[in-house]
């Protein structure tokens, strides 16, 4: 049983050569072990064995090349194994790499998350230190950072364009990356080393107190953002304990002194918010964002429905589910699935077990887009331009009720919370996610099965929709569990 031992430098391309030459020696993935570094510490493996280069052509979709380049700075010791296992199938398994329902892609696609968030973290929270004298031809820092995966030589690039007028060192537990004369080079992790505090820490702390903002205080959301295992390398983390504990105050104190009349140039910048196009903050509360809905001009379909339709249902909502857009009697009540698509979403969610008075229930567009025939208002779908106008207000709606699953049923809501309406009948039933990593469960629209012509196919199609909503009702039970 060959054992790789990939080097804890260039670790990448290390790997890529090993699997390169497994495969052409068609070495299946359950006779080989992989490890990083020396592997003293496996009672079980092999000595290393040396595998040589080769020439063969090996193809693979670009999706793995970029995946591998990712997951092999996860600390998991499997990833290695794991890459190597989906590298075997594909010699075989055409289209594997859009497979949403294979659980070996899933895992390695959430290792690939964590790299990225990783990588992410550390060029958001590395805090440099000056350790040479000011006055030197290039200025010397040195930083210390503890990230949750290898992801310092990946991520060094980042750090040598952005600071290339100065040399400095990154030293973790497992790499140091140094920066000199324009030169980036990696060398053996070491201990935390003792760095002396920078004078501009205080100045730089002095101006994190102020720019934040006691009133919008959100902690789960701050530290979600900025985790605490990080805060005892960041030299501004030692304020934001006593920011905490005196927001209340501040905010208060703040509305106090507020003025009571708006002053003169207020009128003007009003006039300018309230023009087409101009983006605004998120709202703080559902009311007030159905009262800035109603007055929306984004795109022209407000020119001619009857009003906005915000969503509906509780503000801690588990589930939201999203529509495409109001129909007539949506757009004459007010309120979203009212009309016969809502009334057949009721009587198939109740028989899926989804209670819709738990629910948060909306539209992906706010108004009714129609063309008139006669004294009908026929429905017209909503172009992209009016999708991407209107998904400011579901992202709102997204942000304040935060939650768990979203049900988007239709082609209009899959374009607005994925960016595709492609192949919908073929994503039914998968789950994709909004690009800020909200679960999304892809489902019709029962507009769709009302107009099928067959009572045969309606019945097919309607038992799949159902289908369809108990799923989603068994992934959201799972991510309560969870």
């Amino acid at each position: 049983m060959p054992h790789v031992a990939l080097p804890r430098i260039e670790t990448d391309k290390a790997w890529r050569d090993a699997a390169r030459g497994l495969i052409a020696r068609r070495v299946p993935p359950e006779e080989v072990t992989w490890s990083r570094g020396m592997a003293d510490d496996d009672l079980f493996a092999q000595a290393p064995e040396e595998i040589a280069p080769t020439r063969a052509t090996l193809k693979v979709p670009r999706e793995f090349v970029s995946l591998a380049g990712s997951v092999v700075w996860h600390r998991d010791p499997e990833r290695f194994a794991r890459l190597y296992a989906l590298l075997w199938r594909l010699r075989s398994e055409k289209g594997l790499m859009e497979d949403r329902g294979d659980t070996a892609l899933a895992k390695l696609r959430s290792m690939e998350k964590a790299v990225h968030r990783d990588r992410h973290k550390m060029t958001a929270f590395v805090r440099f230190r000056e350790i040479g004298a000011r006055d030197a031809a290039r200025r010397r820092f040195a930083a210390w950072f503890e990230p949750t995966h290898f992801t310092l030589e990946p991520t060094a690039p980042f750090f040598a364009r952005r600071f290339a007028d100065m040399d400095w060192m990154i030293a973790t537990p497992d790499l140091t990356a140094a920066f000199e004369e324009g030169r980036l080079s990696f060398h053996d992790g070491e201990p935390k080393p003792d760095i002396p505090d920078d004078a501009t820490e205080e100045l730089w702390g002095t101006y994190f107190r102020n720019i934040f903002n006691p009133a919008r205080l959100k902690i789960d959301a701050m530290i979600s953002e900025m985790p605490k295992k990080y805060w005892k390398n960041l030299p501004e983390a030692r304020h934001i304990p006593e920011m905490i504990a005196t927001a209340h105050a501040r905010a208060e104190a703040m509305q106090a002194a507020a003025p009571t009349l708006p002053p003169p140039r207020a009128a003007k910048i009003t006039e300018r918010l309230a023009a087409p196009g101009v983006v605004r903050a998120m709202a703080d509360d559902l009311d007030q964002l159905h009262a800035e809905e109603n007055a929306c001009t984004r795109c022209p379909l407000y020119e001619n429905a009857t009003q906005a339709v915000p969503g509906t249902g509780p503000r801690d909502a588990d589930l939201m589910v999203v529509g495409e857009q109001p129909g007539d009697q949506e757009d004459l009540a007010g309120r979203p699935f009212v009309g016969p698509a809502g009334q057949m979403f009721d009587r198939i969610a109740r028989e899926a077990g989804i209670d819709r008075a738990q629910a948060f229930v909306t539209n992906a567009v706010k108004h009714f887009k129609f063309m008139p025939k006669g004294k009908r208002r026929i429905h017209q779908n909503p172009n992209t331009g009016e999708i991407k106008a209107c998904r400011f207000w579901l992202q709102s709606e997204i942000e304040l009720v935060r939650p768990k699953l979203i049900l988007s049923m239709g082609g209009t809501a899959a374009e607005s919370l994925t960016g595709s309406r492609k192949g919908i009948l073929s994503r039914r039933g998968t789950i994709e996610k909004t690009a800020e990593g909200v679960p999304v469960f892809l489902t019709v629209h029962p507009s769709y099965l009302l107009r099928l012509p067959d009572p045969a196919l309606r019945d097919d199609e309607t038992a799949k929709f159902c289908a369809d909503l108990k799923s989603a009702q068994a992934h959201l039970e799972e991510l309560r569990a969870g």
